[in-house]
Order: C-alpha cells, then structure tokens, then sequence
C-alpha cells in the first residue's frame, strides 16, 4: 500500500512497482486515516510506503494504529532529507517501522531517480522476504542444520577459541531493522562494559546525527558521529558519519578513528567492511565484532580478516532479524562463534567481555 497526500508521486511510485513481477500496488490512500481502513478492509496487504506529512493524520500518528490492526505488516517510511524527518524517521523506528527510503524532494526528481527506485525496490523485498536468503534454521550441538533454500549453504558455528586476551573494542555492522536492533543491544550493556564501541549503520547524511543522538538516549552512553584524528575513548559509541567509510588506525599505543570517502563498498558508504578490516589490522585478536540484521552481505568479508587475525565474530539469528541478509552472509561463511536472538546479545557481550581474561 501507497501511502502518500500527493497523487501525482503515488502515481509515479506505482509505475515504478507494476512492472515487477512479484509485488504489487493493492491499494493507496493519501493520508494516515484512510490507510488505516484500507488496512482494516485488506489484511493481505504486507508492505506499506508510509509517507510521513500528510494533512488529516500523520505518518507518525498513523503508525502504531496500522500496526495495531496487522502486528506483522511491513512499514517503510519515506521521508526528504531534512534534520526534521530524520528525527521523525527515527522515532518511526522506534515505534515499529521497520526501515526507511530517502525520498527526492520533487516529482521531477522522483521521476528521473533510478537510485531511488532501485534502494526502493529492493528495500520491499527485503523487509517482505522475498530476496534470497537462508530458511529459518535450528540449532544442534556446535553447528545449524539449514533446510533446503535459495542460500545453499548451511550455518556452521565455529569452535569458541580459548579467550587469552579481553577485546579491546566492540565493533557494529547493521542495515535494514538496524536502529531498532541497536537501541535493543546497547541499551543492554552493562554499565561497567568500558570498552569502545564503532559501528557502521547503512545511513544517508543527517540520518546518522539523528541515530547518534537516539543511541545516547536509549544506552546512557556518550554517542556522537565520528570525527577524522579522534582518538577511541573507553565506553564512548562512534558512529560512522553518513557518506564516509569510517576506519581505525593504530597510532603509537593510541588508536583513532580515520575518514575517507572511498568508493563505496557493497553499494554502501559507510560500508561494514572497511571498518572491520581496519579492527583487524588495529586489534587483532582483540576484536568482538557484532553482525546485526541488514540487506546484503557488507561486513562478511571484513569479519573474515577478524577472525582470520584471531578475534571474535558474532552475529544476529534469522528469526529476530528484520532481514537475515548480513547476518546469515556471516553465519554460512563459517565466520561466527555464536548465533543469537536480539534479545540475548547485550548479555553475550557482556559476559565475553568480562570473562575473556582466564
């Protein structure tokens, strides 16, 4: 469902999605209150592009109603590129949307904008499970069995080395779902975890600020975008700024962070990769690096070169992923340790910090 005040852009977001093949435009309507009796009168509906300024109801307001007549149904904001939507966009998330589109700010643009119908295209699919990726999987003594699946490859867990060292850095990749897996992991984490904290979030510009800013609110923990020369400082959270590649560098017995605008990697700027082969070079292994839910397979290369330097790769579990594309890139590489529900991560960190030193 199109969710939209201006007919002109549900038209012309309609004409992007007809074409394809496995999804389709069921109904729309141009503001919160008419989307909600849409929804009431069609169940099936699973994906709705929720606009957020529309007269009558809101995006915002209209938010939790829709996902109060249909638990499961897919919400995906979007929004123009202003510090103001941002914010809204994030407390969208926190209120249940499960991810968001950058809209241009004209019909014109919109029109023209391949970007744009790709990111949106593919983010539909992504959120509604229908890109390839592994069927859900269980657990068995020190391995996943995976049932047959576009994936192939089964989920094999790692053999937990015996931990000589403590990590001295705790490093975050997400995408799609990722805000909300974030607030969930970090507002988890003991108070007396000190250890740094980087992590690469799939973000446009101004975006990222807003996710800074929700971050310290939801962990009590100091969390601000990275800046280029700043050196890591215990229990303070680094967030890579939206169009930079954020990596660390070792520098004397220091470590800082360092900027760049790098081609992007896997399609992304910030992209996983590049941060976490940077943890590798600076930290070796003491490295934790944490894989959370997100389109794709970013981070499944960079948590090879962790592991590969003798740290640790964890990562979230299908189930409680919004989209098991980076997490299970990771899992059926062979590259994690362990393989959990969100619900237990903050307390896996917690204890492999605390317990890492015999």
């Amino acid at each position: 469902m199109l969710v939209d005040d201006s007919a002109v852009i549900r038209g012309l977001i309609n004409r992007m999605i007809t074409p394809e093949s496995d999804m389709e435009v069921v109904a729309s309507a141009q503001d919160g209150q008419r989307a909600i009796e849409a929804l009431t009168k069609d169940p099936s509906i699973e994906v709705i592009l929720l606009d957020i300024e529309m007269p009558v109801m809101d995006g915002l307001t209209a938010l939790p109603k829709l996902i109060q007549v249909k638990k499961d149904v897919k919400i995906v904001m979007a929004s123009t590129l202003t510090m103001e939507n941002a914010e809204v966009s994030m407390q969208a998330m926190k209120l249940g949307a499960v991810d968001y589109v950058p809209k241009p700010t004209s019909t014109r643009e919109i029109s023209g904008a391949s970007n744009f119908k790709q990111e949106l295209l593919d983010k539909i699919r992504a959120v509604a499970g229908r890109v390839a990726g592994p069927a859900s999987v269980r657990q068995k003594t020190g391995a996943v069995e995976a049932r047959k699946s576009l994936y192939t490859r089964a989920v094999v867990l790692r053999k937990a080395q015996n931990i000589t060292q403590k990590p001295q850095v705790v490093a975050i990749g997400s995408s799609t779902g990722g805000p909300q897996a974030l607030f969930e992991v970090l507002k988890n984490l003991r108070a007396d975890m000190r250890l740094p904290i980087v992590l690469t979030q799939h973000m446009p510009p101004t975006f990222t600020k807003i996710l800074a800013q929700h971050i310290q609110q939801a962990s009590g923990r100091q969390c601000a975008e990275a800046r280029e020369g700043e050196p890591l400082a215990p229990s303070k959270i680094y967030v890579a700024p939206g169009d930079y590649h954020m990596t660390i560098d070792a520098k004397g017995s220091s470590k800082v962070i360092r900027l760049n605008q790098n081609p992007p990697e896997n399609f992304c700027r910030p992209a996983v990769d590049p941060m976490f082969r940077s943890v590798a070079k600076a930290f070796g292994a003491r490295a934790l690096a944490v894989v959370l839910t997100g389109m794709g397979s970013d981070g499944c290369k960079g948590g090879e070169d962790i592991v590969n330097a003798g740290g640790t790769v964890i990562a979230q579990d299908e189930a409680s992923s919004v989209v098991w594309g980076m997490p299970g890139a990771a899992a059926t590489s062979g590259l994690c340790t362990a393989l959990l529900p969100l619900n237990q991560m903050a307390g896996y960190i917690n204890d492999f910090v605390a317990k890492g030193m015999p």
